[in-house]
């Protein structure tokens, strides 16, 4: 059976719509989930002993069941407790809020990878908390945390597909509905293998750049 080329031409216009909607999900997504999931193990471990249980535990409930299951709850659930989204802002929560679990997890071994005596040295020189994060910490583990985050951004992406399960108009949804439209099952699945392979290629080698860049930066002689 011979893939047909015009299928994927007539409907150019959609699937480059559907690939903007999945790209503007992904990034959206993984820039709220960094910024949660640094916030969440930034509290687990320098805020109060009673925070730190009650976050473990929703990071180890979001880490320890399916994205589905997840993203099914807040659409289809919400409502019954008078939170009712439209399917892209639902997206968007589900993706920010799956992603944060993870991400906290890397900052927080990020935090425990610094060598505590980097940080005593910072507070005997009479350094604010804040100052030992931004100065100290952060630069510290930057290095440390890239490989995995990005590892979780390829991951992210991939599992943004399932969001097309509530409508969400992405790629996923926009080539499966043109395969059933055309009958061409064969060339929707074929188109969306390759553009998830391109994106997740070029998230990887920028990855790779980001890595070799700051350990250039960190390891140049002063």
């Amino acid at each position: 059976m011979m893939l047909d080329p015009n299928v994927i031409l007539r409907h150019m216009p959609e699937i480059m719509s559907g690939t903007a909607v999945t790209l503007a999900l992904w990034i959206a997504g993984m820039l709220l989930g960094v910024i949660l999931g640094f916030i969440i193990a930034t509290l687990r471990r320098y805020g109060s002993p009673l925070l730190d249980v009650p976050l473990g535990l929703i990071v180890e409930v979001l880490r320890g069941t399916p994205f589905l299951i997840q993203i099914f709850l807040v659409y289809y659930g919400g409502p019954f407790i008078g939170i009712s989204l439209d399917p892209i802002p639902c997206g968007l929560l589900g993706l920010s809020i799956y992603a944060a679990a993870y991400y906290s997890e890397i900052f927080r071994a990020g935090y425990g990878a610094v060598p505590h005596g980097h940080v005593e040295a910072a507070e005997c020189l009479g350094l604010s908390r804040l100052q030992i994060i931004r100065r100290i910490l952060l630069p510290e583990m930057a290095l440390i945390v890239l490989p995995p985050s990005v590892n979780l951004a390829v991951i992210l992406l991939k599992e943004s597909a399932v969001l097309s399960i509530i409508t969400v108009p992405e790629l996923t949804t926009t080539v499966s509905a043109i395969g059933s439209q055309e009958y061409a099952f064969l060339e929707a699945i074929f188109l969306l293998a390759l553009i998830y392979w391109f994106i997740v290629e070029a998230a990887a080698r920028l990855g790779r750049a980001a890595e070799a860049r700051l350990s250039t930066y960190r390891f140049a002689a002063p």
